[in-house]
């Protein structure tokens, strides 16, 4: 049959031969027909559509014209993302549950395995159990009949899938339905980023947009700002300059004051109060206001001004502020109901001068329809120092004028008595110059002796070292001259007779050194001198003979005849010292050996010296450490009568062991205690130990209080009057009876200030305590203290009692002070008994109580405090 052919010679078979042909040709140029609009509207979309969230379901809507779409979603993933996410989804069971879902919960479903694999699923209700075996997948949510799954691709990277599903029986899908969904799918992605893409661009812009409009409002609002500022800024520059003008009324000034405020803030009205002189009238220099032309001074009330002046702060009251201060009494009645009538608002500042309220400034509005804010409140505080300024500033300028016209007439008169004013200053400046050379003098110069002071000497003394340590063969050396018996010449004497003395001393030592060797007075009875270039070290020792030799010589005050002397200590200057203090502190460390010689010398320093001071140094901070922490040996040795082989009492001692030294002599602990000041704390110390002993006693022995403890007090606790009180406070705050108490007070302590310890021992005495002389014989007039005071024990000095065997004097003067006891009513104790010999001795001369090793030997506290008995008696 030919090619082309007339229908007209077809037959009917044939016809219908062609006829399903025709159909079917027909249907699939329909459908490409569809597929290609599906196309043209999706890229459609991609041009008109701006947000994904329509752009999908304007997808949804072409796919299903050329398919049965009616359960429908778009899955999106990332690499490494935690979650897939939905952006559509519509699904007639799951649509409501499922949004997102974790990555690792959804990957090894059906989406996810197209996610992973980038593969398409075709699936039936015939292989769906088989497809997903071999692929390895899971449903996830309801199983459907029939799914067509097909990946979305950006290249060759997936990033989504889109997945068309039935679960009904009767809507199959077939293979030209999935052939469609793959071409389409690539348009659909090109489509989404395009949409995305705009989508994100606008986003920009808007964001964009946003921006450069608020940039704008805060440029607006800084413009407007900086409009205020500078019309504040004018506002106070035109203040200042009305303020610097001295031409004009002060009405004027204020008038130009309220036109300036006026363009700042509302200032229909407007006034002036200032505080008179004596504070109690409010008087106002200016007053503008619509309802009263004029207002006269009044004395001080409960006015709005007053209360700013009371809160020293601008204040901001309306209408309903009023009522609130009138509840507060802070205002009277009559402001309160002007001020509600009126409708009133009212801004009052203060008008600070030199940090003193001087009046207020204020402002008002009587309309409801303008109120006052705070910033108008702000801006009238902030103003109203600049204004209190220019006030002052113009109230001087004025006062200036008045008092330059007042000047002018005086100035003439004033020409010939500033002439003679300057003649007499001229005479005052020289006085000055006098005046100032005698200051510079007397502020380096002893004002008693003329002498150059300490701080003169110091100057001198440090060129003098740094002249040594640049030229090593210059030759200096300092003598330190202490006085010998200067402190009994100006007590026994009196002051003036001392002063002379001093005079004639330095008048003696200036002839002894040349007119350029420096001698100085450094306070008291201490003289320096400072020798300079001498030939050899035997000339500085000369000088210190000659020295010592014209001191010796008697001086003579008043036809009376006294005699004194000198130890020097000399200090060579070498190379290596650094500081005038440093030469003094060693000459007068020389100077101090010369006295423990026996004064009346000289004695050069050397190293060991030094040495010497600074192991006397750390012996007494090892003495504070030990008595800070109370590691001292404590002792009690008991005093026993021979006839009854009784205790009288027990004395309490410390001893100090020291950990490298060993035990230190009772002598040199007392004179560490003594050189440290510390013997009030040591005596403290001692007398907190024996009333704790006589506590543990009083513990364990039944209550029994004829138990007595002594101490050795040191003279220094009678020396005020308030120590006295103290320690006797100190007793009773123990609760312990003060006749359980011991106090004993060494005899050489006393020779020092015997005349001055008296009433201080009868006071102990009053007290109850019981009072013994401690080392009786040792001192220089033991016999005064038999007769003087109130003792109950006198203690031998253990010297006597040591020599006692071999020496007759001192067994008949332990007989003859015996014999003396009994008529003055105190008993002889001797101590230091070590062996039989002196105790038979004793015995044999009539004594009856003593202490010592061979009575009974001392035992430690710790031991005491141990024990659950007392000592036996």
């Amino acid at each position: 049959m030919s090619k082309d052919f007339d229908t007209d010679q077809l037959t009917v078979e044939e016809l219908r031969e062609i006829i399903p042909q025709l159909q079917q040709l027909t249907e699939k140029y329909k459908r490409s027909e569809h597929i290609q609009r599906a196309l043209f509207d999706i890229s459609e979309l991609a041009g008109s559509i701006s947000e994904l969230s329509s752009l999908y379901a304007a997808i949804h809507e072409i796919i299903g014209q050329f398919m049965n779409a009616q359960n429908f979603f778009v899955a999106l993933y990332e690499k490494d993302d935690e979650f897939v996410e939905f952006p559509y989804f519509v699904d007639q069971f799951d649509e409501s549950v499922i949004k997102q879902i974790p990555a690792k919960d959804l990957l090894g479903g059906i989406a996810g395995y197209i996610l992973k694999t980038g593969q398409h699923l075709f699936l039936s209700e015939e292989n769906f159990e088989a497809e997903s075996k071999k692929r390895n997948f899971k449903t996830i949510g309801k199983t459907p009949v029939d799914l067509i799954g097909v990946p979305l691709k950006r290249g060759n990277k997936v990033i989504g899938a889109m997945v068309v599903q039935s679960y009904d029986k009767a809507v199959r899908y077939v293979k030209d339905e999935l052939d469609l969904l793959l071409f389409v799918s690539q348009h659909i992605v090109n489509a989404l980023d395009r949409v995305k893409s705009r989508e994100l661009t606008e986003q920009t812009i808007r964001e964009r947009t946003k921006q450069l409009r608020e940039i704008n409002d805060e440029l607006q609002d800084e413009i407007l700002e900086r409009q205020k500022v500078e019309s504040l800024q004018q506002a106070l520059f035109e203040i200042s300059e009305i303020a610097a003008s001295v031409e004009g009324e002060m009405s004027d000034f204020y008038a130009s004051l309220h036109d300036i405020l006026a363009r700042l803030l509302s200032a229909p009205n407007c006034y002036v109060a200032i505080i008179n002189e004596k504070n109690n009238t409010l008087e106002f220099p200016y007053y503008s206001d619509e309802l009263n032309d004029f207002i006269k001074s009044r004395p001080m009330s409960n006015g709005l001004t007053e209360f700013v002046l009371r809160s020293g702060k601008a204040e901001l009251i309306d209408a309903e502020r009023v009522t609130d201060l009138a509840v507060e009494n802070q205002l009277d009645h009559t402001t309160v109901n002007n001020m509600i009538k009126h409708n009133n608002s009212w801004i009052g500042s203060p008008l600070y001068v030199d940090g003193v309220i001087s009046g207020v400034i204020a402002v008002q509005t009587y309309s409801k329809d303008s109120k006052y804010t705070l910033r108008d409140l702000e801006l009238l505080k902030f103003v109203s120092h600049h204004i209190a300024v220019a006030i002052e500033r113009k109230q001087t300028a004025e006062a200036i004028q008045k008092y330059n016209v007042q000047l002018s007439r005086k100035v003439r008169e004033r020409t010939d008595e500033l002439h003679q004013t300057n003649l007499y200053l001229k005479k005052q400046i020289e006085e000055r110059k006098e005046i100032e050379l005698k200051l510079i003098h007397d502020a380096h110069h002893d004002a008693l002796t003329g002498l150059p002071n300490r701080v003169m000497f110091n100057s001198r003394l440090e060129l003098a070292v740094a002249n040594k340590n640049r030229y090593p063969e210059h030759q200096f050396a300092v003598l330190f001259i202490d006085l010998d018996r200067f402190k009994q010449i100006n007590d026994s004497l009196g002051h003036h007779t001392g002063d002379q003395f001093l005079i004639e001393v330095s008048k003696r030592i200036s002839k002894c050194i040349r007119a350029h060797d420096l001698l100085a007075r450094l306070g008291g009875d201490e003289f320096v001198i400072l020798l300079d270039s001498f030939d050899d070290f035997s000339d500085v020792e000369e000088v210190a003979s000659r020295i010592i030799q014209t001191l010796s010589i008697p001086f003579t005050f008043d036809n009376k005849e006294m005699f004194s002397g000198a130890s020097i200590g000399i200090a060579n200057i070498e190379k290596g010292y650094e500081t005038a203090d440093e030469l003094l502190r060693d000459a007068d460390a020389a100077m101090y050996q010369a006295k423990a010689l026996g004064r009346g010398r000289y004695v050069i320093f050397d190293t060991s010296m030094r040495q010497k001071l600074l192991e006397e140094l750390e012996l007494e901070n090892e003495f504070r450490k030990t008595l800070n922490e109370e590691n001292f040996d404590s002792q009690i040795q008991p005093i026993v009568n021979f006839q009854t082989n009784s205790v009288l009492y027990h004395e309490f001692f410390v001893r100090w062991i020291h950990p490298t030294m060993g035990k230190i002599k009772r002598e040199k602990f007392w004179k560490v205690a003594q050189g440290s000041g510390l013997t009030v704390e040591i005596d403290n110390f001692m007398l907190d130990q024996a009333v704790k002993i006589l506590q543990h006693w009083k513990k364990v022995g039944d209550n029994e209080t004829h138990r007595k403890i002594a101490i050795n007090l040191s003279i220094n606790h009678l020396s005020q009057t308030r120590l006295v009180n103290q320690i006797i406070e100190r007793v009773k705050s123990t609760n312990i009876d003060p006749s359980n108490l011991v106090f004993e007070f060494d005899e050489n302590e006393l020779n020092l200030r015997s005349t001055f310890m008296l009433p201080a021992i009868k006071k102990l005495k009053r007290s109850g305590v019981t009072l013994v002389l401690d080392n009786f014989g040792s001192g220089l007039a033991s016999l005064s203290y038999l007769y003087s005071y109130p003792f109950d024990y006198v203690k031998i000095d253990h010297k006597f009692v040591k020599s006692i065997t071999r020496s007759k004097r001192n067994y008949n003067l332990i007989r003859s002070v015996l014999a003396i006891s009994s008529q003055l009513s105190f008993k002889l104790i001797a101590e230091g008994i070590e062996n039989e010999e002196q105790y038979n001795a004793l015995v044999d001369a009539g004594c009856t109580l003593g202490q010592g090793h061979f009575i009974e030997s001392p035992v430690s506290m710790t031991s005491v405090l141990q024990q659950n008995s007392l000592p036996a008696s």
